[in-house]
């Protein structure tokens, strides 16, 4: 059987216990990476199993932590816990994300803050213990270059237009398509490699206003291909 491509890799995942971060746990594991899950909560907020469950049922390798990553000690200790446990950190997604819902006028100084301390502080926090532990391990060959370890955040398309009645969310993406640009340039000759991946609308099997008719058919208006990307099936 040929080689799965991330095998031997080891990978964080935040926001993982569901939508788009439980899809990337999942098949990261599939790929052959030890994958760590950080999240609030275990629960997938769509329902079905837990993610760390389905990765253990289809024999991937996974560990779960309860992780807020708007606290830099419990980003310090996710990765920290991580290496002790695989040895190493190959790839740090940084995914958990929230929003407030609202335009300028209605957004409250708490909910500014607390969409900043999840959605930008707490990518600047994963980019940074990330960046640090790669500092310290030696590179891998890959591709004839040597890389020590790759930074994936997931930013959004309303953080290059606009996000309609969701100021803060939109703002705080737009921070992270920026903060991707300075890592990649600053530690490129470092053999760290940075990206930044920015979904449009993505079914992921949440309820409630995220699927409500005005809300699909203005992600439909603004998307160029006749869909959206359609609901995951994991497993």
């Amino acid at each position: 059987m040929s080689a799965r491509r991330l095998d031997g890799r080891v990978a964080i995942v935040t926001g993982a216990a569901s939508g788009i971060g439980r899809a990337i746990a999942c098949r990261f594991a599939a790929e052959g990476a030890d994958v760590a899950i950080a999240d609030l909560r275990e629960a997938t907020r769509e329902g079905g199993a837990p993610t760390q469950d389905m990765i253990g049922e289809a024999g991937g390798t996974c560990v779960f932590r309860r992780t807020d990553i708007s606290r830099w000690d419990e980003v310090d200790g996710l990765v920290g816990d991580t290496v002790a446990r695989f040895g190493r950190l190959d790839v740090m997604v940084n995914n958990a994300a929230v929003s407030s819902g609202q335009r300028l006028t209605e957004t409250e100084e708490s909910d500014w803050d607390h969409v900043m301390a999840v959605n930008l502080k707490g990518v600047f926090f994963g980019c940074k213990r990330a960046v640090q532990q790669m500092l310290s391990q030696a590179p891998r060959e890959a591709a004839g270059d040597r890389v020590r370890g790759r930074i994936v955040n997931i930013s959004s398309q309303h953080g290059m237009i606009c996000a309609p009645n969701d100021l803060a969310y939109g703002v705080s993406k737009a921070g992270v398509a920026y903060i991707t640009r300075q890592i990649a340039v600053d530690y490129a000759e470092d053999g760290i490699l940075c990206n930044a991946v920015a979904p449009g609308k993505i079914l992921t099997g949440k309820t409630g206003n995220a699927v409500a008719p005005e809300t699909l058919a203005y992600a439909r208006a603004r998307t160029p291909w006749p869909r959206l990307v359609p609901t995951f099936r994991i497993g």
